[in-house]
């Protein structure tokens, strides 16, 4: 049968503590239904003020663990953690908002192969969540949807169960409050298997110690670092794309202005073309800087490129080798652009005819000017990604 511990972190939970403690043990018997065996129920008292070390030390069934001083609810979970006896590991909150009763639902999946699963409160059972917490969650579960090319509908849920031998995988995990965005972020991009099961959310026992404001900001920062230290170019790609899209729709607009007649531009469709060539080149930029990137952190993994722009290649071949050729060819075509448009201005035509292809053929160089240098840059770690790998197995052959 397969063992099961449970973490409850708590910090000055003295009005919740017994009460989640004894639910937690009372499912023990729906637990051996599915083929788990409760290990133990740990409880880390993270440096409280109150009562609750000494009522959680009252608890038949509980092993406490004491900080001296706060480390945080993920410290206080890592601690659990490292104390675990089980093949399974799972973790609650103290403060009753989670059901330890669906600890069994949660615990087949796990046993039918799911690596990591996440009690989800976003999922459609009944929630009892804050409005601002709800959009919070929202907001943070589409993010790392976005990021990962992996729906998900709570990033940031306090109650799980994992493999203990995949915990290693998901390490480093923060002491903070962020711990569960960063280890769904993780896991996500580790290729662990990650599912979800809708788990319904009561009000809380106590004084909730989230600030929406500072935590949120802190998790924001803690999914998109974590996913960049993966996979770069699927954060830095999209804001690229964007970028390049805004300078072709505005370019689309001006061909369809000249079809229909009109030939002067004013102030604000002046500014906003400028706008729009700034944020091709950035763009562009961006969205190089992620390949570049991704070539780094293989650099650090030893292995070959494993994600992408959307999660898998879309191209047969990647992108990035297209860079040489399609550079050429915009410098070039800038350049016979911007040398035809001063001959003729020298020639005596009206500057204001020529000024927007002698801004186009400048905005062509640079791009195109970029897109080689970046090109000969991925080449240069591809040959270091690639001499690394024959080198490491030639040595194991």
């Amino acid at each position: 049968m397969t063992a099961l511990s449970i973490v409850i972190p708590a910090y000055n939970e003295e009005d919740g503590i017994e009460t989640i403690a004894r639910r937690v043990l009372a499912v023990r018997a729906d637990l051996s239904k599915v083929g788990v065996d409760l290990a133990e129920l740990v409880v880390v008292d993270d440096g409280s003020r109150d009562r609750t070390a000494e009522i959680a030390s009252s608890i038949e069934g509980v092993t406490l663990i004491k900080h001296v001083k706060n480390k945080g609810y993920g410290g206080a979970l890592k601690t659990g953690f490292n104390a675990a006896k089980g093949d399974l590991i799972g973790f609650l909150d103290a403060d009753g908002t989670y059901p330890p009763e669906y600890f069994p639902q949660l615990c087949v999946r796990a046993l039918g192969g799911v690596d990591l699963v996440i009690g989800s409160r976003m999922a459609g059972a009944k929630s009892e969540m804050p409005p601002m917490r709800r959009i919070g969650n929202f907001f943070f579960a589409n993010l790392l949807t976005l990021i990962s090319n992996t729906r998900v509908t709570d990033s940031a849920s306090g109650m799980r169960v994992f493999k203990k031998d995949v915990l290693t995988r998901m390490y480093p995990l923060p002491d903070g409050l962020n711990l569960t965005p960063v280890q769904s972020t993780r896991a996500i991009h580790e290729g662990l298997k990650v599912e979800e099961v809708a788990i319904p959310y009561s009000e809380r026992l106590g004084r909730s110690k989230l600030s929406v404001v500072r935590d949120g900001a802190i998790f924001l920062q803690s999914i998109v670092w974590t996913a960049l230290a993966y996979n770069p170019v699927s954060i830095l790609g999209k804001i690229g794309i964007g970028g390049v899209a805004v300078a072709a729709l505005a370019l689309l607009g001006l061909v369809i202005a000249r079809f229909s007649g009109v030939t002067n531009l004013g102030a604000w469709e002046v500014a906003g073309l400028f706008a729009a060539m700034v944020s091709g080149v950035v763009g562009v930029s961006i969205f190089a800087l992620g390949v570049t990137f991704n070539y780094l952190v293989t650099l650090f993994y030893k292995q070959p490129v494993r994600q992408g722009l959307f999660g898998k290649p879309i191209f047969k071949t990647p992108l990035d080798r297209h860079f040489g050729w399609a550079g050429l060819l915009l410098t070039v075509v800038g350049l016979i652009v911007g040398t035809t448009s001063a001959v003729l201005g020298i020639s005596g035509w009206d500057v204001a005819r020529l000024w927007l292809y002698l801004l186009g053929s400048a905005m062509l160089v640079v791009v195109g000017v970029q897109l080689l240098i970046y090109w000969v840059l991925l080449r240069v770690l591809e040959e270091l990604s690639q001499r690394d790998i024959r080198s490491r197995d030639e040595f194991t052959a």
